[in-house]
C-alpha cells in the first residue's frame, strides 16, 4: 500500500509508477510503434461543467498527472484521453503505482501535480462530485468481496448502499438481474458464495455491485490476476461489452497483450 498523506482511502498498490498512454482497439486505430508514449486530450473536447443524467458514461482525461507521497513519487507524468463509453487498460509491473492511479480517478485519492477531468468535474479540486460519479470494482484492499456472502447478498447489499430506505423493494431482484446481465453473468446463480468464484467471474460480480449505482466511470484492478492467456482475453472480451453498454471503463492489469484491439492502453513505468 502506498503511504501517501494526500489519500482519502488507503491507497492498494504501494509503491511508484510512471506514465506512458498509447490508443489502441477498436474505440481508435492502433498506435504505431513509433509513436510518442503521451496521448494528449484533443482540443476542444473539454465538457461543461454541468448536471450529468445518471448513467451516462464520461469521457476522462489527464494531463501531467502525478503523485507524491512520504516515500517518494507514486506515480508521474500520466497523460491520457479516453472517450465516454470507452475501454482503457492501465498495464505497469507491481508497483507502478496503477491502483493509486485508478483510486484518483475515481476521487478516492488526491493527486499532487497536474489535472483529470472526469465528466464535468476537475481533479484534485472536485473530489466528492468525482466520487458521486464513479464506482469501484473489486480493489485489493480498498474494495473486496466477502468469500462467505452469497451473490444475491452482494448485489443487495450493493443496492442498500446505493438505494437506501426508498424503493428498496420496488423491482430488486430485477435491477440486481440486470446488473449480472450487463457483465455477462446472467445466468450465474445467486445463491453461491463469493469464495466459489472463480477468478473472472469474482471479478465481473465485482463489476456487476459496483453497476447498480449506474455509474459514469467503473473503475476496475488487476483484472488479469490468476488468469490464463485465454481467459484474460474472454474477460477483456466482456469488459468491451459492459463499457458499451453506457459506462466507462478503467481497468488495471500486468499484461496489456490480451486487451489489444479492444481497449485504449496506458503503460505505467517507474517514475524517476
Amino acid at each position: 500500500m502506498a503511504d501517501d498523506e494526500h489519500s482519502r482511502t488507503p491507497a492498494a498498490d504501494g509503491a511508484s509508477g510512471g506514465n506512458s498512454a498509447s490508443a489502441a482497439g477498436s474505440a481508435a486505430p492502433a498506435a504505431p510503434a513509433a509513436r510518442p508514449a503521451a496521448v494528449r486530450a484533443s482540443e476542444g473536447g473539454r465538457r461543461a461543467r454541468r448536471g450529468r443524467t445518471a448513467g451516462a458514461p464520461v469521457r476522462v482525461t489527464a494531463d501531467g498527472l502525478a503523485m507524491r507521497g512520504r516515500r517518494g513519487m507514486v506515480y508521474s507524468g500520466v497523460t491520457f484521453d479516453v472517450p465516454a463509453g470507452g475501454l482503457l487498460a492501465v498495464s505497469g509491473a507491481g508497483g507502478t503505482g496503477r491502483t493509486a492511479l485508478l483510486l484518483t480517478l475515481g476521487g478516492r485519492m488526491r493527486p499532487t501535480e497536474g489535472g483529470a477531468e472526469v465528466g464535468p468535474f476537475r481533479l484534485p479540486g472536485d473530489l466528492r462530485a468525482v466520487q458521486r460519479i464513479s464506482a469501484l470494482g473489486i480493489v485489493p484492499g480498498v474494495n473486496e468481496l466477502d468469500p462467505a456472502l452469497t451473490v444475491r447478498e452482494h448485489l443487495g447489499e450493493a443496492l442498500d448502499l446505493h438505494e437506501g430506505m426508498f424503493g428498496r423493494w420496488r423491482g430488486r431482484a430485477q435491477r440486481a438481474r440486470h446488473a449480472l446481465e450487463r457483465v455477462g453473468l446472467g445466468d450465474l446463480d445467486v445463491t453461491l458464495p463469493a469464495g466459489d468464484l472463480t477468478p473472472e467471474k469474482a471479478q465481473l460480480l465485482g463489476a456487476a455491485c459496483a453497476l447498480v449505482g449506474r455509474p459514469g466511470l467503473l473503475l476496475l484492478d488487476d483484472v488479469d490476476e490468476g488468469l490464463p492467456l485465454d481467459r484474460q482475453r474472454a474477460l477483456w472480451e466482456r469488459l468491451r461489452a459492459v463499457a458499451d453498454s453506457g459506462v466507462t471503463v478503467v481497468a488495471s492489469c500486468q499484461d496489456p497483450a490480451p486487451a489489444r484491439g479492444l481497449a485504449l492502453e496506458l503503460r505505467l513505468e517507474t517514475p524517476r
